[in-house]
C-alpha cells in the first residue's frame, strides 16, 4: 500500500493493518487513544489513532469524523499548520506524519500570527455544523448566535460542571464559585463574533515541526471566543516561547479590554473537562482558577 492508493481507498485500511500489511509503529497519541506511526510502501509516513484494543467501552459513535471534520475545517483557513486528514473512518483517524522538531523563538513568533488569522477566518455561529467531543466526552456543538457569554456558561461550562459533581470530582465548596461565576459570566464584557478556534488548544496540542513550523492537532475545534484558545495555551506550564507567541497575535489582532482578568474564566472550561474525565486531582485546579475569575470579573471590562 502506497499513499496514493491509501488516499483512494481509505477503507482498505483497517484490513491492512489486521494482516499486519503495514509497519506499524507505536507514538505518543495523548490519553484517550493508541496511536502509531505507519511507513508505507513508498515510504510515506501517516499518524494513525485507534480507540484502545482493550478499552472498558467502544468508542463514541463519530469520534473520529469529529475530529477529521474539525482538522479540516481549521484547515481550510489557510494560516496555521494542520496536517491534511487522509482517512477518516468511524474506527480510526489517520494524518499526514508532520516530523518533530525544536521549538524556537522564530517558530512561536510565525505561529502566534498565524493563530491569529486562523480566529480572524471566523465562524458563522457559536458552535459547529458536527456533533463535537472533547477528549472522550461530548460537546454540544449546536450553533447559536450568541452572545458568547451566555453561550459558553450554558454549553462550554454548566455541562461539565454537572458531570464532575456527578462523579464525586467536585463537592459543595468547589461547585458554589463556579455557580457563582456562571451567574455573573455578563460581568466579564469581552463578547466577541465567533472566532475559529482549536478549543483543545493546552500545550499538548502543538506539534513542534521540523519545517520550524507549529502544528494543530487534537482539535475541539468549533465557533467560540478566541481567548480561549490563548488562555488554554497558558495552562499546565505553557508552551516553551508563550511569551513570544502571545506578542506576535496581539501585534496582529489586538486583544480587548480585561483579556488578562477573562483568562482564568476562559480556563475553566477545560479544567472541568479534567475533573469530568479524570475525577479530583484536578479539584484543587478547578477551585483555584473559577476563585481567580471572580476576583478579576470586576477589573475585566476596563483592564487591558
Amino acid at each position: 500500500m502506497d499513499l496514493a492508493y491509501l488516499r483512494a481507498h481509505p477503507e482498505h485500511l483497517p484490513t491492512f493493518l489486521t494482516h499486519q500489511r503495514i509497519r506499524e509503529t507505536p507514538v505518543s497519541g495523548g490519553d484517550i487513544c493508541a496511536a502509531s506511526r505507519l511507513t508505507l510502501d513508498d515510504g510515506h509516513s501517516v499518524f494513525a489513532k485507534t480507540w484502545p484494543e482493550h478499552a472498558e467501552r467502544a468508542a463514541p459513535e463519530g469520534f473520529f469524523t469529529a475530529e477529521a471534520a474539525g482538522l479540516r475545517w481549521l484547515r481550510e483557513a489557510g494560516t496555521v499548520a494542520v496536517p491534511e486528514v487522509v482517512v477518516a473512518l468511524p474506527e480510526l483517524l489517520a494524518l499526514d506524519w508532520v516530523e518533530p522538531g525544536e521549538p524556537t523563538p522564530e517558530a512561536a513568533e510565525l505561529f502566534g500570527r498565524e493563530l491569529a488569522g486562523l480566529h480572524r477566518a471566523g465562524a458563522p455561529a457559536f458552535g459547529a455544523e458536527w456533533p463535537g467531543f472533547i477528549g472522550a466526552l461530548p460537546q454540544d456543538n449546536t450553533p447559536d448566535p450568541g452572545p458568547w457569554s451566555a453561550w459558553f456558561a450554558q454549553r462550554r461550562l454548566l455541562p461539565y460542571l454537572r458531570m464532575s459533581v456527578d462523579n464525586g470530582a467536585l463537592t459543595t465548596a468547589e461547585t458554589r464559585p463556579v455557580e457563582e461565576l456562571i451567574d455573573r459570566i455578563a460581568e466579564f464584557g469581552g463578547d466577541e463574533p465567533a472566532a475559529r478556534i482549536h478549543g483543545d488548544l493546552w500545550p499538548g496540542n502543538l506539534l513542534w515541526g521540523i519545517d520550524d513550523r507549529v502544528w494543530l492537532v487534537d482539535p475541539a475545534a468549533h465557533g467560540g471566543h478566541r481567548e480561549t484558545d490563548l488562555a488554554q495555551l497558558a495552562l499546565f506550564g505553557g508552551p516553551p516561547h508563550l511569551d513570544r507567541i502571545t506578542a506576535a497575535y496581539r501585534e496582529a489582532w489586538p486583544l480587548a479590554d480585561g483579556w488578562r482578568e477573562r483568562v482564568p474564566l476562559h480556563q475553566l472550561h477545560l479544567l472541568l473537562v479534567h475533573t469530568a474525565l479524570f475525577g479530583a486531582a484536578y479539584r484543587s485546579a478547578v477551585d483555584s482558577v473559577a476563585r481567580a475569575a471572580l476576583r478579576g470579573a470586576g477589573r475585566a471590562t476596563v483592564d487591558g
